[in-house]
């Protein structure tokens, strides 16, 4: 009896100095919550967890911090001054993706958004390239856009006038179908099995990623194979996305020498066609398939749920929302033939298009990097390799660069006299060598979109609805509450 007793204290002994072995070991981190045995600092985060939740570290230690994950450190940069010194500043140093269990089962360093060294690089610039080709910024891709824009038009025309109606499937089902313009030239029907599931895998993969269990997953791969469940459904959605991809692929493939290039997969095909031979290449068909599944998982639910969010906006500011239809009115008058290029002749739209994605910024955090080599950070050595979140919500509701952060003002946009001011801290996008590569598809979708809705309808709160909540569902991405709006048609101008 007494010797399992010994052993037990000797062994919780041992426990104690390795872990205060541990503590001494990484004492030169960034200060942060207090990190407890096994599962580090996190518990803060889990305390009322809410997408304040690292803004109020920040408040209390620093704006860089650490939060131990289990053994993990995870540095986190909030503020402007803060993520422009790590991502801008630093953008060498900090281009690399971290390769975590689940990172590694949705892409296996593949692709773009989660690859790194050389292969990121080549797959990097190549997507870019083809961006520029299908006409991204000019009419080309412009125009498929403005096809999803009226059938979504179309859409809320044939609900009932004054009818509540739940915007977000409509919206969701648009935004895909660009992607699916971009990626294949061709849209889907609403009704297509494949379509339907492909939404719903990707759906499922986001909320996913944000929920608890992943992070238990993501800090103790072990766990695995004790509670498969929710792991496992996300590997077979995965798998949904990448077959979606390959029977495209394929398809492409038996009808590549019909036409020129016409979309992402016809220029990629070729590309692996020029490239055969060349030791140094990354184009296959692995890597196609992997670009077209972060196509889908980092471009439908981001303009999606800014969309969801604008139209939510517009009918809880009604005056903000009789501004822009005003000046629609005044500057385009009947016509429809206005375009992305246009945006500069409406700075108060352009200006109420911004402050929705900076007042309601989609994600919760910026996806995470780590950094290549050992860096100094306002004062704070950061050994390489580490773990790096740059909160990027914090830097668009930072006090010391908006006037109002907490609150809906299209006037942090404008001048005195009324015109479009570009702002540094709007980085929506992130920033340095990792800034989205959809960027500037985005920005189209969201000016085509929100323009093309609010000619067709007012949004209105329904009747005997108090208030719409801004309460926010908080996961992978920020999204509103599913609740009713209608749209109501407005008057031909």
């Amino acid at each position: 009896m007494w010797t399992l007793v010994i052993l037990i204290a000797v062994l919780v002994c041992l426990l104690t100095l390795h872990f205060l072995n541990q503590l001494w070991a990484h004492r030169n981190y960034p200060p942060g919550p207090l990190r407890l045995p096994i599962i580090g600092g996190a518990w803060r985060i889990l305390i009322n967890f809410s997408q304040d939740s690292f803004i109020k570290l920040a408040k209390q230690y620093g704006n860089v911090y650490t939060i131990w994950a289990g053994n993990l450190p995870v540095v986190v940069l909030s503020g402007f001054k803060a993520v422009k010194e790590g991502l801008i500043n630093h953008s060498e140093c900090f281009d690399e993706r971290p390769v975590t269990p689940f990172f590694k089962t949705l892409a296996n360093e593949m692709g773009i958004i989660l690859a790194n060294g050389h292969t990121w690089k080549q797959q990097r610039k190549f997507g870019m390239v083809t961006m520029r080709k299908l006409g991204l910024g000019k009419k080309g891709m412009e125009h498929q856009i403005e096809e999803e824009a009226l059938q979504l038009v179309e859409t809320f025309e044939r609900s009932k006038a004054r009818q509540p109606i739940d915007t977000s499937l409509p919206i969701r089902n648009s935004v895909s179908n660009v992607i699916c313009a971009v990626a294949f030239g061709h849209r889907f029907s609403m009704d297509d099995d494949e379509f339907l599931k492909l939404k719903e895998a990707v759906e499922f993969m986001l909320q996913y990623s944000a929920t608890l269990m992943n992070a238990l997953y993501e800090t103790f791969p072990w766990l695995v194979k004790i509670i498969p469940g929710p792991y496992k459904k996300a590997t077979l959605f995965t798998e949904v996305v990448l077959e979606f991809a390959r029977k495209e692929i394929a398809f492409h493939k038996k009808n590549q020498a019909l036409h020129d290039p016409q979309d992402f997969t016809d220029y990629y095909l070729f590309q692996i066609e020029q490239s055969k031979g060349d030791p140094n290449s990354t184009f296959n068909e692995d890597n196609l398939t992997q670009c077209i599944f972060d196509f889908f998982i980092a471009g439908t639910d981001t303009t999606t749920t800014t969309l969801e969010w604008a139209v939510s906006l517009m009918a809880i500011y009604p005056d903000i929302q009789g501004k822009v239809q005003k000046e629609l009115e005044d500057v385009f008058g009947s016509s429809q033939s206005f375009g992305y290029q246009d945006r500069k002749k409406v700075p108060y739209t352009n200006a109420v298009i911004h402050e929705i994605q900076r007042i309601q910024y989609v994600f919760l955090f910026g996806v995470p990097r780590q950094n290549e080599k050992d860096v100094h950070i306002l004062g704070y050595h950061i050994p390489k390799r580490t773990f790096i979140v740059a909160d990027l919500r914090s830097v668009l509701v930072d006090p010391k660069q908006w006037e109002t952060p907490d609150k809906f003002n299209p006037n942090h946009f404008l001048d005195k006299d009324g015109n479009f001011v570009a702002k540094e801290a709007f980085l929506p996008f992130g920033a340095g060598t990792r800034v989205c590569l959809g960027e500037q598809l985005a920005r189209i979708e969201l000016f085509v979109f929100f323009t093309r809705l609010l000619r067709a309808f007012t949004f209105q709160i329904p009747e005997g609805v108090k208030d719409l909540s801004l309460e926010p569902v908080v996961g992978f991405t920020v999204h509103p509450i599913r609740q009713k709006l209608c749209a109501v048609p407005r008057p031909t101008v």
